[in-house]
């Protein structure tokens, strides 16, 4: 018997039969190359289908009988033969070495890919505990060599340090000391002119009082004295002044260095304070290859031992100067005070006559002292404004600039856009006119520190009018600095 739907070829279907009228069956497909890549085997244009449906496949032919049989020779109880439309769907079989041979391609493809990925895992997780290790060495090695540096800007931090403020200390000392000397040889203008107004007041007696006394002797050895203490003060100060240029540029070049060294200081703090989990941490792609470096580390203590060595040499001379003048207006005090001793019997009546100008002059020096404090506490109200005005400037500055990286059409001229701009406007035009004012006080500040000078000049100036005026030269040697004021203290 035939079974419907199958091969008329098939080794179930009988001996030999005579051929029908049927066309021959095309031969099955060559089975095709099994890869790596398998996919099951679709027919042309239903690839895609999500369902078998057989309707589409095969349909049931018609049955045909052959011609050299007749009709009546057809068993009854045969079914007809049906044979499928589409002949590639049933006639495109494998076999079972085809089915055995791919199923082994796909067995030792995944096996060989499994151990492939297994060996590729291993390695990584190698690598990665390799790379991990040396990333955690070479961070504590990085961390050590910082303490290290930290250290080492520690030591010179201390160092120059101690330095600037043993060199700050001195020059202050020397300061106090050109300070002196300036203000011995302002002192001693007074006691100048008045003997100088002695001896022309004595020039103008008349009769047997003109005569080359003792007095008149003393006076003019007295002259002469006063005037090279002063050249002698004037040229130390000098001096002195030019040592303090050279104190000032060490102080500069050890504060220089320090500030280098806080900076350095705090910014390897930040970088050893870095960690793996920290927030401001970024990528910066090329910095390795960036090199600013502008020393090596002994350059670099060179550095700061010589700026401490030029300061302790600056220090050395500052002292020998200091102890200089100190023996100079000592000496010199001395010899004025024996000096005036020597003509003072001539001169005791000069203070009465010239109190009252001069008190008036001292007291206008007070008032002009009082308005220099004034406008100083102005000036530093002033700075103060400036300064707080500063903060809404930057404030509203920032917000303007943060505002242009608006993306595309947000980039709007809208209403805080225009308040912005107006508020950048008026601070900065408030701060123009605060800072005009501070030029204007600073300026009223310089007239008064002028009209201070001018009033302390005023008083010698008076004194010695006065005393042309009374014509009391007796009067004008009652008194003379003291020992502390010929010094230079005030």
């Amino acid at each position: 018997m035939e079974f419907l739907g199958t091969s008329q070829t098939a080794s179930y279907c009988g001996g030999a039969k005579k051929a029908c009228g049927l066309s021959a069956l095309p031969p099955a497909v060559q089975t095709p190359v099994i890869q790596e890549s398998y996919q099951p085997y679709c027919l042309p244009g239903y690839r895609y289908l999500n369902s078998w449906r057989p309707s589409l496949f095969c349909k049931v032919s018609t049955v045909q009988t052959c011609p050299d049989e007749g009709s009546t020779r057809r068993s009854p109880l045969r079914p007809p033969t049906i044979l499928p439309a589409l002949h590639s769907a049933l006639f495109c079989r494998y076999s079972p070495q085809d089915w055995d041979k791919s199923n082994q391609l796909q067995l030792r493809g995944a096996e060989a890919s499994r151990l492939w990925a297994g060996r590729l895992a291993g390695d990584s997780m190698r690598l990665m505990q390799d790379k991990d290790q040396l990333t955690r060495q070479m961070q504590e090695g990085t961390y050590r060599n910082l303490n290290q540096r930290l250290s080492d800007i520690g030591f010179w931090k201390a160092e120059l340090g101690y330095e600037l403020d043993r060199l700050l200390t001195e020059t202050r000392s020397l300061e106090t000391v050109k300070t002196r000397l300036e203000c011995a040889a302002e002192e001693l203008n007074c006691p100048l002119q008045v003997a100088l107004e002695c001896l022309y007041l004595r020039e103008k007696r008349i009769g047997i009082d003109l005569v080359h006394d003792t007095v008149e002797k003393n006076l003019i050895r007295e002259v002469d004295l006063l005037k090279c203490c002063q050249e002698q003060m004037r040229k130390l100060a000098q001096r002195i002044d030019l040592q303090l240029r050279d104190n000032r540029d060490a102080q500069h070049a050890l504060e220089r260095d320090l500030e280098d060294k806080n900076s350095a200081q705090f910014i390897d703090e930040k970088c050893i304070n870095l960690r793996n989990t920290s927030d401001c941490v970024s990528f910066f792609h090329g910095v390795e290859r960036v090199d600013g470096t502008v020393s090596v580390p002994e350059t670099w203590a060179k550095f700061s031992n010589d700026n401490i060595r030029h300061s302790q040499n600056m220090r050395a001379n500052s002292i020998r100067l200091r102890e200089e003048a100190e023996h100079l207006l000592e000496t010199l005090s001395d010899q004025m005070w024996k000096q005036f001793t020597n003509t003072n019997l001539a001169f005791n009546a000069r203070i009465s006559e010239v109190m009252d100008i001069k008190n008036k002059l001292q007291t206008q020096l007070a008032k002009t002292l009082q308005e220099i404090f004034q406008a100083e506490n102005t000036i530093m109200l002033l700075e103060r404004a400036i300064m707080a005005k500063e903060c809404p400037l930057k404030v509203a500055q920032t917000r303007l600039e943060c505002r242009t990286r608006r993306p595309n059409v947000e980039l709007c001229r809208d209403i805080p856009q225009f308040k912005l701009v107006n508020e950048v406007f008026t601070i900065d035009d408030t701060l123009q006119t605060l800072k005009l004012r501070l030029r204007e006080t600073q300026d009223t500040l310089q007239l008064l520190v002028m009209t201070k000078s001018r009033l302390e000049h005023e008083l010698a100036i008076k004194a010695y009018t006065l005393c042309i005026d009374k014509e009391k030269c007796m009067r004008m040697r009652k008194t003379f600095p003291s020992t502390p004021r010929l010094v230079g203290y005030t």
